[in-house]
């Protein structure tokens, strides 16, 4: 059976510059043919690995468990990372020696009826910087990864919802992805209010009923909305801060809490200590007094109070990098269904949506810890690595508590609130 054809991103570069953050960040865990596979490369007999020191190590309780991971550094770095940032397997044997979960990252791979939709991880720097090379000109060395990835009699599965009672089929389902792209590859628009367009849109596509609207009458139905959010909300739109409500104030702050964490494996190897300090730092969040607590080492003290203030307007290099993110993750399908806890598109889209003012949050966080009121690019782009480390993989995104918070800003039009208060 031929592998089904990529849906690659035409507007995003990426190649590995040996930044060594991945290896920082992740718990490796491998196959039973992996772990055969770097037991005979006999790591116990390399100079490199201290003597006495486990290069995989046993998960789960249970006796019979076959479940193992990579061994990490005491600072919490895989054991293969070595002092120039490189991976030791990969030197010593060549990439395709490597875990294939480590030959996966930054991309990632999502069902898009017969195609595979691939998005990319902007955890990533060079992702985030837009390094190296157009992915869509790599498609061979894409293809041989996805041919691991992917189960050998691959089946794609049924679309996933539009909303919680509305599922359409995957080409009409890749319609309206294709036309919430849009709002974000309009030229000569501020981000912003493409961000408050596709809301808009996608406010008018949760309040819809498609029994039958199917195919062309789709096609109609969606240039219609979208010239109606276009007209009422004009390009030249002068936008105002305007402050959230009291209670979405505190769902936001949790919410870009859980972003700014720093969930590796040094950090969850603390335990009961970790989790004490966690619902410490909740609690903060929740009554705003004092100074905000360091979620991780990369932040420094500062007042809840500084990060309300204006920080003026988006730099224009970031102005452009939201719109790649944007579109790496709709064209990625990398917000909904098999990518992101199979929530529907509509409720996916509102997470997706909240990343930009998370985002936004935690750069003025990185700014006024070095004394600055105005953002650099490079407050933004470093906390885009830090949250979207998040998107799509920490398991409390998808937890009902989270969902419920995300629905109630929605419902009480609070994060466009947030977009403009965080975004200007």
């Amino acid at each position: 059976m031929s592998s089904p054809p990529l849906i690659l991103p035409t507007i995003q570069n990426w190649n590995c510059h040996n930044c060594a953050g991945c290896c920082k960040q992740h718990e490796i865990e491998i196959t039973v043919e992996e772990k055969e596979r770097i037991e005979k490369q006999r790591w116990e007999e390399d100079e490199s690995i201290p003597a006495g020191q486990p290069v995989l190590v046993k998960m789960g309780l249970s006796p019979t468990s076959k479940r193992y991971r990579l061994a990490h550094q005491s600072d919490g770095s895989c054991i293969f990372l070595n002092e120039q940032g490189l991976c030791r397997i990969h030197a010593k044997f060549g990439e395709p020696a490597k875990p294939l979960a480590c030959q996966v990252y930054p991309y990632a791979f999502h069902p898009a009826g017969n195609e595979i939709a691939v998005s990319l991880r902007f955890s990533c720097p060079s992702v985030v910087s837009n390094l190296g090379k157009r992915v869509d000109q790599q498609a061979g060395e894409i293809r041989k990864i996805v041919d691991q990835v992917l189960p050998k009699r691959y089946k794609a599965p049924p679309a996933p919802g539009l909303t919680s009672k509305e599922t359409l089929g995957w080409p009409d389902t890749l319609k309206v992805v294709g036309a919430l792209d849009q709002f974000f590859e309009a030229k000569d628009t501020r981000f912003l209010v493409k961000l408050l367009r596709s809301i808009a849109w996608v406010e008018l596509v949760e309040q819809s009923r498609f029994e039958t609207i199917r195919g062309q009458r789709l096609d109609e139905f969606l240039e219609l909305i979208s010239q109606a959010t276009e007209q009422e909300i004009p390009g030249d739109l002068e936008l105002s801060r305007t402050a959230p409500s009291r209670l979405g104030g505190i769902q936001f702050r949790l919410l870009a809490a859980q972003y700014a964490r720093k969930d590796t494996f040094a950090a969850s190897s603390r335990g009961l200590t970790r989790r004490f300090s966690l619902l410490m730092s909740a609690l903060k969040f929740t009554f705003t007094q004092g100074e905000i607590p360091r979620l991780q080492d990369r932040f420094k003290s500062v007042s809840f109070s500084v990060l309300e203030e204006s920080f003026g307007e988006l730099p224009p290099e970031c102005e452009k990098l939201f719109a790649r993110y944007y579109r790496v993750k709709i064209q990625g399908l990398h917000f909904f269904g098999a990518a992101y806890y199979e929530i529907p598109f509509v409720e996916g889209f509102y997470h997706l949506a909240l990343m930009f003012p998370a985002i936004m949050w935690i750069a003025r966080w990185i700014a006024a810890g070095e004394g600055r009121s105005t953002l650099l690019p490079e407050d933004v782009n470093e906390a885009m690595s830090i949250a979207d480390h998040h998107h799509g993989y920490s398991p409390v995104f998808g937890l009902p508590h989270f969902r419920s918070r995300v629905r109630n800003l929605s419902r009480s039009q609070d994060i466009k609130k947030l977009i403009s208060w965080y975004g200007q």
